[in-house]
């Protein structure tokens, strides 16, 4: 179920209008009317209008990509929602980095993000420090992934081992013999399959080696 507007509710009314976000991760029984009627409730409450309700249906919060809330945040970026409702956190962001993300943008929006099941309102003080401590946390998992990824490196230079891409290889004798056939640099790097690099500095050439025209020649 989605209902979309083409205006920002709030403009009309003079009323914040949510957009509501609901999720169930499978089609065997789950029934997301149980989120929404919780999420539409708290709206009248707060005299809030509904600008939207999306809602995903059978789909993981492991997935990359949510269609409703897809939908829902491209309706955020084309400011027509004040607020962004949803029933609990994992119901709306599968990781804490992602939700942190995406309540940056939410704050760069003007648009506050409310969680019912953990009592977060972003337009208050309180829901303000929560977010906070949760942009803290992110960071510093951010940085404990930064110093493995530095700790990894060090450690494999010290085995040394090579980083980074292996360089391409080839028969410097093959590269002489379809070079004697009349074959072009841009045949041999074809036949071979390497770069035009590769085959001139396995024909012990310069980056443009003289004598042979045109790189392709």
């Amino acid at each position: 179920m989605q209902v979309h507007t083409d205006f920002n509710p709030s403009t009309i009314s003079g009323k914040p209008g949510a957009a509501l976000y609901a999720r169930v991760s499978t089609n065997n029984g789950q029934n997301p009317e149980m989120q929404l009627g919780e999420l539409r409730a708290y709206c009248e409450r707060r005299g809030w209008q509904i600008a939207g309700e999306y809602v995903d249906h059978g789909i993981s919060g492991s997935k990359e990509r949510r269609p409703s809330l897809d939908r829902l945040l491209a309706d955020c970026r084309r400011r027509r929602v004040d607020a962004v409702v949803v029933y609990r956190y994992d119901r709306f962001a599968r990781s804490l980095r992602r939700l942190v993300n995406a309540l940056e943008d939410f704050r760069a929006l003007g648009i506050d993000f409310v969680s019912l099941h953990e009592g977060v309102d972003t337009s208050t003080p309180n829901g303000r420090l929560v977010f906070g401590i949760f942009a803290s946390i992110a960071e510093f998992e951010r940085e404990l992934i930064r110093d493995r990824v530095r700790s990894g490196i060090a450690a494999a230079k010290a085995k040394g081992k090579r980083l980074g891409r292996p360089k391409a290889t080839v028969d410097a004798r093959r590269v002489a013999c379809l070079r004697a056939q009349g074959h072009s640099w841009r045949m041999i790097a074809q036949e071979t399959g390497v770069s035009l690099g590769t085959v001139y500095r396995a024909a012990g050439c310069s980056k443009n080696p003289a004598g042979i025209g045109t790189a392709a020649d």
